[in-house]
């Protein structure tokens, strides 16, 4: 007599077993790895560490997981009552066998190769490899194959696992409807289909990494949230995952424009102070405001629409005249990921953003490791959304921040009112925040150098109810959330201008990007990039005005600041001290998605460059819409200087971000004879 196998107890079940199965190789090949390469580790990698690092490799190790078993997920979840069938299953684990087993092999073989290139193999080694011939591939890979044979035994052993463990779903000897008479069809569908349907949202939110809509798809940049140095991520990450993450991104190819040595004399990030004067240990804050173009605020729109444009600012409006800021100022991006390494690490972005590259694992430094690790600052960031939002709090990381506060502590803190000051969607409140971020600077040990990313002027546009009404509607709906960021800007300063610390503190403000443009002006390439730059020191009256020369973008940011401090050691940035009192009145050069080109902005033109050739010129001071292509007429001289200058920041980038190569590097010590 055939036994009766209840449905529930034996597709759902089986199914999480055999994903069981896979999670516990994906450890496995987490153990050889820091096994193999532990020299890598050893002296910095508590247990206590590790086990946080083991823990967040099972978040990466999801999404690989679902994507490379897809099929079998399908194959166990749909209401197909023939499946039961052991042919079907039979079929089932050749699939699971194979797809699991290759992405163990992918695993096993970084265990090898991530010593030499110092991160887990992404989607760029099909392009690395691509010139390479059948034999040389075949030569290369027979060399491992023979030198790491002890791997080679274990991925043949995790293979015969996957195929001996493999659990089909109901009997596996005939399966539970051949002659089982008390079988019922319709509990099967209902049962089978209640199980997609709660499986899908399930695998979408492990894949993306969450649930809630300000959770951006989890990528191999967030690896940096749980390390305490850029090789851990080896260890967070598995190398299926990585692969997957960077298909279908434009890697960054370093481009042949010219030799390195000129390319260096034209262009150099390598800051290398003169070290005048002594070290002056300011504060430094600096206020990312989300899309805080330039449109929306009056003090740069005096003459727009006839002088009849008042803005949505007026605090940042009174505040800008005792403050030092720019008429030529330029966002490197147009994304909130593309703002944060432009304004705090002086990085810019062409081709892809950062953060979903594999370049987003490089070692990095920006104003919090350049001052928190050479000049003892303490050093925070903070972010009113749920904590590792946007990725945030991984850059924040992995570029020196020793603190992060996000929503999570918000909440925890008894002195406000938690989720009660909770927007619904992305974020709390910017007045809230604004004010729990002036409460917590003023319990640091100075000097301090803090971040914040605001966030109330986002998508869906909306303000708390009590203050429904009492903001300018505007012609976007943006704009009320504009006027309401600011009225929390000018409580922010109401209450730091309290602080002891108030004095001695260097502001920074200025936006991640633009959004909603309006007028002729800012709806060219170039007025899709115009954001604010404000620096604002209360301490040192002589920082103000209004500079109507310089070109000046977020790049710029961190050298300028540096500068203004007086820091003395060399560091990386790709910007330049906006500041300087030499007669060099800056570049902007930024990446413009829409055409996949360069737009450069030097002296009184700015060019559009294809990467290969200049295709337009435009009079950017005279002729603010673009109506006129003047590269035909250009002075004699002033073309060719400005590609070779654009031509070697472009060089300069792609060949450090290709070679990790974007900070200072101690030096070796050289070996005793």
């Amino acid at each position: 007599m055939k036994r009766s196998i209840p449905y529930l107890n034996s597709t759902v079940p089986a199914l999480l077993w055999n994903l069981l199965i896979v999670y516990c190789a994906y450890t496995l090949c987490r153990t050889i790895f820091l096994v193999l390469n532990w020299p890598l580790f050893a002296g910095t990698l508590t247990l206590g560490h590790g086990a946080e690092l083991f823990g967040a490799g099972l978040l990466f190790d999801t999404p690989a997981i679902l994507y490379t078993n897809a099929i079998i997920l399908l194959m166990f979840l749909l209401p197909l009552h023939w499946k039961e069938r052991p042919g079907f299953y039979r079929v089932a684990r050749w699939i699971y066998t194979i797809v699991n087993s290759i992405a163990v092999y992918m695993n096993l073989m970084d265990c090898v190769y991530f010593p030499f290139t110092g991160k887990r193999t992404t989607a760029s080694v099909f392009a690395e490899f691509g010139n390479e011939s059948t034999g040389e591939m075949l030569k290369i890979f027979g060399g491992q194959f023979l030198s790491h044979w002890y791997l080679v035994l274990l991925a043949a052993l995790i293979t015969w696992a996957f195929w001996k463990l493999f659990r089909p779903s109901g009997d596996r000897t005939n399966g539970i409807y051949e002659g089982n008479r008390n079988f019922n069809l319709s509990r099967y569908y209902l049962i089978q289909t209640i199980s997609l349907l709660v499986a899908i949202p399930l695998c979408i939110g492990a894949i993306r990494g969450g649930f809630t809509k300000a959770t951006r798809p989890i990528t191999i940049s967030n690896a940096n949230q749980y390390v305490n140095r850029p090789a851990e991520t080896g260890i967070v990450l598995n190398t299926p995952f990585s692969i997957f993450r960077t298909l279908k991104k434009t890697p960054f190819v370093v481009p042949d424009y010219m030799s390195e040595d000129e390319a260096q004399a034209l262009y150099t990030p390598l800051h290398q102070p003169a070290g005048d004067g002594t070290f002056t240990p300011r504060n430094v804050v600096v206020l990312i405001l989300e899309s805080y173009s330039k449109q929306h605020i009056g003090f740069y729109n005096k003459t727009l629409r006839n002088g009849t444009y008042k803005g949505f600012t007026p605090f940042l409006d009174s505040l800008i005249t005792v403050s030092k800021t720019w008429r030529y100022s330029y966002a490197n991006g147009r994304k909130s990921i593309e703002g944060m390494p432009s304004v705090l690490s002086s990085l810019p972005n062409f081709v892809e953003p950062l953060f979903l590259t594999p370049a987003s694992l490089n070692a990095m430094s920006g104003l919090a490791r350049e001052l928190g690790e050479h000049k003892g600052y303490t050093t925070a960031f903070f972010h009113g959304a749920q904590n590792g939002s946007m990725g945030f709090q991984a850059f924040a990381r992995a570029t020196g921040f020793q603190r992060y506060y996000g929503r999570t502590e918000y909440n925890a803190d008894s002195r406000f009112n938690g989720d009660e000051d909770f927007d619904g969607t992305w974020a709390i409140w910017d007045e809230e925040f604004f004010q729990f971020y002036a409460h917590q600077m003023s319990q640091m040990q100075e000097p301090f150098m803090t971040a914040l990313f605001s966030a109330s002027s986002h998508d869906p546009f909306v303000v708390p109810e009590k203050y429904k009404g009492r903001f300018p509607q505007g012609e976007r709906p943006l704009q009320q959330c504009v006027a309401y960021t600011d009225y929390a800007l000018k409580r922010f300063f109401e209450t730091a201008s309290r602080q002891p610390w108030f004095k001695n503190t260097l502001f920074v403000i200025t936006a991640d990007h633009v959004s909603q443009q309006i007028d002729p002006f800012y709806c060219t390439t170039l007025g899709n990039y115009c954001v604010p730059i404000i620096l604002y020191a209360p301490g040192d009256p002589s920082l103000h005005g209004y500079d109507e020369e310089r070109v000046v973008e977020q790049i710029d940011i961190m050298p300028t600041v540096l500068t203004y401090l007086h820091y003395e050691q060399p560091y990386i940035a790709f910007g330049r001290d906006m500041l300087s009192g030499n007669n060099d009145n800056g570049f902007a050069l930024h990446w413009l998605p829409e055409s996949s080109s360069y737009e450069y902005v030097w002296g009184d033109y700015a060019l559009h460059f294809d990467g290969k050739q200049v295709t337009s010129a435009y009079a950017f001071r005279t002729d603010s819409t673009f109506s006129h292509n003047v590269l035909r007429s250009m002075p004699p001289g002033t073309l060719d200087r400005m590609q070779r200058h654009m031509k070697a920041v472009i060089q300069q980038y792609m060949q450090r971000m290709t070679t990790d190569n974007l900070v200072i590097k101690p030096k070796r010590k050289p070996r005793k004879t």
